[in-house]
């Protein structure tokens, strides 16, 4: 299950979720986030039925990115119930991001 794309228009019924939402704010010219696109596809597959991994190209979608605070990138937000219950700025490893997500489960 690769990661899926969303934008500003279904971003609120993306993140309504009774399971944890994971949601990558980043943009194309961005190396960090080039970098942690593939960790994220195998945590995509990794937490198949359990988490939902979401991608928000910030360069398309300005709306989410400024209601949320989200001044650099990457940053990754983990919703549960449509709030941000943790957050992780730039290109952690893959292990760190498991963990905050498995800490939501």
């Amino acid at each position: 299950m690769a990661t899926e794309k969303i934008t500003d228009a279904d971003f609120d019924t993306a993140i309504n979720s009774d399971t944890p939402v994971l949601v990558d704010f980043w943009a194309e010219w961005c190396g960090p986030c080039r970098a942690i696109g593939p960790k994220l596809e195998e945590l995509s597959d990794e937490f198949s039925g359990k988490a939902k991994i979401l991608k928000m190209n910030v360069d398309e979608n300005q709306a989410t990115p400024a209601r949320f605070g989200v001044r650099s990138i990457p940053t990754l937000l983990i919703f549960k119930s449509g709030n941000v219950v943790d957050q992780i700025v730039g290109n952690v490893e893959k292990d760190a991001i498991a963990a905050k997500l498995n800490s939501q489960l």
